[in-house]
């Protein structure tokens, strides 16, 4: 990928979804050569000359200034995420080294405690990749084992992507997958240089067709909490609130907790779930549901 790609595969896509309409430009007429806005109407807009403009989407400008990048954004319609991921590019510090561009992650003691101790809410812990560093034994047998997978291949993008029973798992998964490739999205313009990154969008770009679309899309999202909406092979429907919630450190790793509404049947059901998935159980959830289709 790299940094000049990254700018210029963003700023290009966001160019293209903006009409002359959108920012009050009278509409000329014949046919545009291109979508959206040309470069010439956007430098205008931004108060820049469109030469600055050429050289901040090829790529060639670095350090931008707050009040530059600012008026970019307005002559391009950017929401707050899409100007925070368009100065992590492009602004004062882009490219700068970042711990979380590690190869390898790990996760602290204490987290990995806390984490083992919330025994009846399905919790994971997720670097910055999107990998999946760590599950307790409920995130496992509600979604998936991640740890049984090889390290490489811990990844939710991945998972949600390629992986049949993701998209059975979720009502919505749709939204859910194009989400998580939103937030992969968001985190690649604070370290567009990385190898990993690169690999995981280059696997994905071949194997996923919904993928490469989204990807394309140059959709960013930040994870904070929203709904999971769930239908769980062995105790059928849940809805869980899903909260991220930072783990303090330099390696912006999140801690991501699902909950269900005390009393409800998604409680009621994340409970069975748990009960299954008890130390000393003799069934785990697979050998339960395949015993429940036999008795069927």
């Amino acid at each position: 990928m790299g940094r000049e790609h990254a700018v210029r595969d963003f700023l290009r896509a966001r160019r293209a979804a903006v009409s002359p309409g959108d920012v009050g430009l009278p509409h000329a007429p014949g046919a545009r050569r291109v979508p959206g806005l040309r470069r010439e109407e956007v430098a205008s807009l931004a108060g820049v000359s469109v030469d600055y403009y050429t050289r901040l989407e090829q790529g060639r400008a670095l350090n931008v200034s707050d009040s530059v990048l600012r008026a970019i954004a307005r002559a391009l319609r950017l929401d707050e995420e899409e100007v925070a991921h368009l100065r992590d590019l492009v602004g004062p510090s882009a490219g700068a080294p970042r711990a979380s561009g590690r190869a390898t992650q790990g996760i602290r003691p204490g987290v990995a405690q806390l984490l083992a101790t919330m025994e009846s809410l399905p919790a994971y812990v997720l670097g910055w990749r999107g990998e999946v560093l760590a599950a307790n034994r409920l995130a496992r047998a509600l979604f998936t084992d991640f740890e049984a997978m090889p390290a490489p291949q811990r990844n939710l993008v991945r998972w949600l992507c390629t992986d049949p029973t993701a998209r059975e798992l979720f009502l919505d998964w749709e939204d859910v997958a194009a989400d998580a490739v939103a937030a992969l999205h968001r985190q690649v313009g604070k370290d567009a240089c990385d190898p990993l990154i690169a690999a995981l969008v280059g696997e994905l770009s071949v194997v996923s067709e919904e993928f490469a679309r989204w990807w394309a899309s140059q959709r960013v999202f930040s994870r904070t909490h929203g709904v999971r909406r769930l239908r769980h092979p062995l105790v059928g429907r849940l809805d869980l609130a899903v909260e991220h919630l930072l783990v303090p450190g330099p390696l912006e790793q999140a801690l991501v907790v699902h909950s269900a509404e005390p009393g409800s049947a998604s409680a009621e059901a994340l409970g069975l779930l748990a009960s299954w998935t008890a130390p000393g159980r003799g069934a785990t959830p697979q050998e339960a549901e395949r015993g429940s289709r036999l008795e069927g």
